[in-house]
């Protein structure tokens, strides 16, 4: 079933190829890397004006993005093997982690426990990792030889942890232990064509899904079920973000053009 209608929120061609993340804040602003050039952090307002927000050090290129308890910006640096952030208010970045043996952290996801979550495909090779930083900010290889991990979100419980495999089409679900660590894993669906990118849940627990190549986001419900989808003028979503006054605007990041779709949902996103 089809559902909402779409706007165009930014200009075409404001952002790169690689426009990724995108994260809200409760001020109305959402964050979006590689504004005009790769490398940077842009910041679009609730009026849709696009201004570069920081460049990232150290040829960093960040990819997801995240805010943590304290409303700072995590941002996972692909070709770094690195996580930073972001104070916003001053815009001074920190390392917060370096992880060697990441391939390149694609989608990141923060527990309200302090712990990260952070998908890691091997696009070569068609595999990845899954990785928890804990809170002493230590790595812990949760999963390897997954299939291309992309997106992945919380429940809005944080009991439940959500991981797409892109490539594979495939939806996995893992119920997370009192340590955060994966304890159970199950094949929430899988798709039979397309690609999938970033994903978030709204507050009862469905998953927005971006489905790359197909042109929509698929709403799926906590048993797997696909309940509503919403068509996009852009064929390659790349991620979606839950924003906007109510938490009830969608925003979407489309690799065609560099620009940023919205819409608006019936439910607010899971905070």
């Amino acid at each position: 079933m089809l559902f909402a209608q779409t706007t165009l929120f930014t200009p075409a061609h404001t952002f790169t190829s690689g426009i990724e993340g995108p994260a809200c804040d409760h001020w109305g602003n959402v964050f979006i890397v590689n504004v005009e050039k790769q490398g940077t952090i842009g910041k679009v307002d609730a009026q849709g004006h696009v201004s570069l927000f920081v460049s990232l050090p150290d040829s960093a290129i960040g990819n997801g993005l995240a805010f943590d308890e304290q409303g700072s910006l995590l941002v996972a640096d692909y070709v770094g093997h690195r996580i930073w952030t972001i104070d916003t208010s001053t815009k001074a970045i920190k390392l917060y982690i370096h992880v060697p043996r990441m391939n390149q952290p694609n989608d990141i996801a923060w527990s309200k426990s302090g712990r990260i979550y952070a998908s890691d495909p091997a696009w070569a090779k068609g595999t990845g990792q899954l990785w928890m930083i804990d809170e002493n900010k230590q790595a812990i290889l949760l999963e390897k030889e997954m299939g291309t991990s992309n997106g992945l979100t919380l429940s809005p419980d944080g009991k439940y942890l959500y991981v797409n495999e892109s490539v594979q089409r495939r939806v996995w679900v893992y119920t997370l232990d009192k340590a955060g660590k994966i304890a159970k894993k199950k094949l929430l669906l899988s798709f039979p064509d397309h690609g999938m990118d970033g994903m978030k849940c709204d507050a009862q627990g469905n998953l927005y899904i971006a489905r790359y190549g197909a042109g929509e986001v698929a709403v799926v419900s906590p048993k797997g079920k696909v309940i509503k989808t919403v068509r996009l003028k852009g064929v390659k979503p790349t991620n979606v973000a839950f924003g906007g006054k109510d938490w009830k605007t969608v925003f979407v990041t489309l690799q065609d053009d560099g620009s940023v779709e919205t819409f608006t949902n019936d439910i607010a996103g899971a905070r």
